[in-house]
């Protein structure tokens, strides 16, 4: 498998190297693996990665930090490939990705490649780059928590997920957060490898194989305090009874239950049953934060009068169970 990985000015070279680093160290894992892979993955599955790292006219270019990132190819020189990816670039004076002219040149290039069959990926506001190409149109996609607001005022065509770690839909990926490359390429090691190859890498790499939401690192509310409607929303569904309906939750802001399951679309990309799972998470998580606050008090206090119903949605929306986000958060404090 032939990967290009995008090297713009003012990418992180931390992320162009690890991902090159990355599937290298997944070769070498399938050369000699530390424990026996299961009977038939060497033949069915295995497959080698090849890295190129390439750049609009295939010169070397420099990381925010002045560092040189060198290139192997241009575009025109990379040949074909069956994976483009670009990683997190560093941000304009206005606290957003740069719409430059090596960018508009990156994105019609990734914009043919994905035509001619190849998989698309972008982490952090690497993300921007694949929305200059229009392949986030009318599909869903993610960006880092915190450039949520700008990017879907840059792309309003797009779907973007609130909080979601990953994204993919007809051969584009997006992942969040600086680091998210190494979710981009376990989710690729996954799709042409397998499974079990996937999980090989993300355990010689010390990482997680299946990344948790983002919304979990984002401040409780973050989202919502970027629409009037929404918070109102979020206060009604706070100081709501167990059941709150979406039929109700419309009829509390004055507006038709047609018209909140739009509103709530173009603002979020969330059903109204999904926001009110939401805002009951996130007020759990605070909750659950506090010292000898129970679960079962927990969960009543956030609307619900059965365990099991809570543990549900709480995993649904965070990745984890109630205890386990508990301990995760506790460590994080410590």
């Amino acid at each position: 498998m032939r990967i290009a990985i995008v090297a713009l000015e003012g990418s992180l070279l931390s992320a162009i190297a690890g991902l090159s680093d990355l599937f290298w160290m997944t070769n070498q894992a399938l050369r000699s693996p530390p424990t026996e892979l299961p009977e038939g993955i060497e033949s069915a599955h295995r497959a080698d990665f090849e890295t190129v790292i390439v750049s609009a006219d295939g010169k070397p270019l420099h990381d925010p930090q002045g560092r040189l990132i060198s290139v192997d190819a241009s575009f025109l020189d990379a040949g074909m490939c069956d994976a483009v990816l670009v990683t997190g670039i560093a941000l304009a004076a206005d606290r957003a990705p740069p719409l430059t002219e090596s960018v508009t040149q990156a994105s019609r290039w990734i914009g043919a490649c994905h035509q001619q069959g190849a998989w698309v990926g972008g982490a952090c506001a690497g993300t921007f780059v694949l929305g200059e190409a229009g392949l986030l149109d009318r599909r869903r996609c993610t960006t880092t928590w915190w450039l949520h607001h700008v990017f879907k005022r840059r792309f309003p065509k797009a779907l973007p997920v609130w909080g979601s770690a990953m994204e993919s839909q007809d051969r584009v990926i997006t992942t969040g957060g600086p680091l998210s490359w190494i979710d981009l390429a376990l989710h690729l090691i996954r799709n042409f490898a397998g499974a079990e190859i996937a999980r090989l890498a993300a355990d010689i790499s010390v990482a997680d194989s299946l990344p948790l939401p983002q919304s979990i690192y984002a401040p409780r509310g973050f989202i919502n305090g970027s629409d009037p409607f929404l918070l109102e929303a979020e206060q009604l569904i706070r100081h709501s009874l167990a059941g709150l309906t979406a039929l109700e939750l419309a009829r509390a802001l004055h507006v038709s239950e047609r018209t909140l399951h739009r509103r709530l679309k173009q603002l979020t990309n969330e059903s109204p049953k999904e926001l009110i799972t939401r805002v009951r998470i996130e007020t759990a998580c605070v909750l659950l934060q506090a010292p000898g606050a129970s679960i079962k008090q927990v969960a009543l206090n956030c609307g619900y009068n059965e365990d099991t119903s809570f543990r549900r949605a709480f995993a649904q929306v965070t990745g984890m169970n109630p205890a386990d986000y508990r301990r995760w958060a506790k460590g994080r404090a410590g």
